[in-house]
């Protein structure tokens, strides 16, 4: 195999015209190395591409850190019914997961109507726009709107991302890029934990009091924050192409007057319905699992460390507001160290399934993902009780469960064909959702009405938190039952 080295430059006309480099003709790198073979307008995509993931990333995880916070606040601060909190916290994940699913299926198709480039401009204002308008939230209803809406842009541009990467790259580096893109949307998780921290310390120390009076808590300049990363689209606009395989793809069905991203192509029977139905079904574990389950470590987190920080107040004998204060911010400190560690962990997993998913076939490592992924989640339920366990056990986790998405950036773009890769990409990830929206809606059901009786009138209260985490781990099972039905993709180029 060779690889030709290929450049995109823009002309005095204002037309983009490919320009074949003659200079070079050389063996390609294999493995990480492979980045080495791009070319700067190949990085110039993998940097934009990667920046709009991250930022749609770290908008998602402000949500996981603010949502008991929040929610909390809206329902009538300190003395907020404990149930009630986590009924709407569980309902406004849902609804963001169903916006999410919504936002992903309608972009997905715009995607590859409107094209890559175009739909990506739109989903990051979108969802950089309504994280922000989070911030001026009255009650538990619009706060859920304004997840819904916010949920329409995030699910949106992953699918842009990975098929205008996917289709910018050379076939041997295609797997390691789209790897990194995904490894690196754990650099967005970790700035918004990072942000969480530093305003539990600000929270701590009484230095947002003076915001307080404006209405300005903790949780709602992490909102604002959000708004930021509409800025990319200055430079998506500034330089950033369509992929020639698309316009090409897309000039073809015009000439036949066919449109692409159609649905009714996509279910019109054969292998490439066949690839959306299960592809969709291995995206939903990972779905299930992680909104459903793994990210609910950080309400775990605070449920066990309440007690722990109550008897640290009395020791430091706080009393009244200087206790309350002492509690919410370790609260917040502590929740985002959860998320930080997951999320250390996530960089090194995703990374570490591109390299596996080279070595060993897409299928294989999915099969060992999956089985890691359940006895990581497992033993946090059962065992995390310590500070220390908070780290080490949320790092681990976090390896085990993210690095699937690590593998569906890889795959899901393999199982379709250019005209249709956005568009079934987006369906995989994105439609799952709707029923993954029951994930978080169950572990609730489970915590308060089935497993309620292990709360033993209030002397153990997060051990029904607890079974119901593990009792949702059998969802794992369902992506080992689905893996013999799909293709291996490994070293074969992108359907067209």
């Amino acid at each position: 195999m060779w690889f030709i080295d290929s450049r995109y430059v823009t002309t005095t006309a204002g037309k983009e015209d490919k320009i074949m480099a003659t200079a070079t003709i050389t063996e390609p790198r294999s493995g990480w190395a492979s980045l080495r073979d791009l070319n700067g307008y190949q990085w110039f995509v993998f940097i934009v591409a990667a920046l709009a993931w991250m930022a749609d990333c770290m908008d998602q995880q402000l949500f996981n850190l603010a949502r008991m916070m929040s929610l909390t606040d809206l329902l009538g601060g300190p003395s907020a019914d404990r149930d009630a909190v986590t009924r709407w916290a569980s309902r406004a994940t849902s609804i963001f997961l169903i916006g999410w699913a919504t936002g992903g299926l309608v972009f997905g198709m715009f995607g590859d109507r409107l094209g890559r480039v175009r739909t990506l401009t739109l989903t990051i204002l979108l969802y950089s726009v309504f994280t922000g308008l989070s911030a001026l939230s009255l009650g538990p209803y619009d706060y859920c709107l304004y997840r819904f809406l916010t949920g329409l842009g995030v699910g949106g541009v992953f699918a842009a991302a990975v098929a205008l990467l996917a289709e910018t790259m050379p076939n041997h580096a295609r797997p390691f890029t789209l790897g990194l893109m995904q490894a690196l949307s754990a650099i967005g998780n970790i700035t918004a934990a990072l942000l969480f921290i530093a305003l539990g310390l600000l929270e701590l120390n009484g230095h947002l009091d003076g915001l307080k009076g404006y209405g300005l808590s903790a949780w709602r300049i992490l909102f604002l924050i959000g708004i930021l990363p509409a800025g990319l689209v200055i430079l998506i606009q500034s330089r950033l192409q369509e992929p020639e395989s698309w316009r090409a793809a897309k000039a073809a069905a015009e000439g036949l007057g066919k449109k692409l991203g159609s649905y009714l192509e996509l279910f019109g029977g054969g292998w490439i319905t066949r690839h959306a139905v299960l592809g969709m079904l291995l995206a939903f574990v990972g779905v299930v699992g992680l909104w459903g389950i793994g990210f609910f470590a950080i309400d775990l987190t605070q449920r066990i460390s309440n007690t722990a920080f109550a008897t640290e107040a009395n020791a430091l004998g706080l009393q009244g507001a200087d206790k309350e204060q002492y509690i919410a911010g370790q609260r917040i400190i502590w929740a985002g160290m959860t998320s930080l560690a997951i999320n250390v962990g996530a960089f090194l997993g995703m990374s570490s399934f591109a390299w596996l998913a080279a070595r060993l076939g897409r299928r294989p490592s999915f099969a060992l993902t999956f089985l890691a992924a359940a006895g990581s989640v497992a033993l946090v339920f059962t065992q995390m009780q310590t500070r220390l366990d908070i780290l080490w056990m949320n790092v681990l986790m976090g390896f085990c469960l993210l690095a699937l998405f690590g593998g569906y950036a890889i795959y899901l773009p393999e199982l379709f064909p250019t005209r249709l890769r956005a568009t079934g990409t987006s369906f995989c990830y994105n439609v799952g959702r709707f029923i993954a929206a029951s994930g978080p809606i169950m572990l609730s059901l489970l915590t308060t009405e089935v497993f309620a009786y292990a709360a033993e009138g209030g002397l153990y209260p997060d051990r029904p938190f607890r079974y119901a985490g593990l009792a949702m781990c059998s969802i794992f099972l369902l992506g080992l039952a689905v893996l013999p039905f799909l293709p291996e993709t490994k070293d074969q180029p992108l359907p067209e």
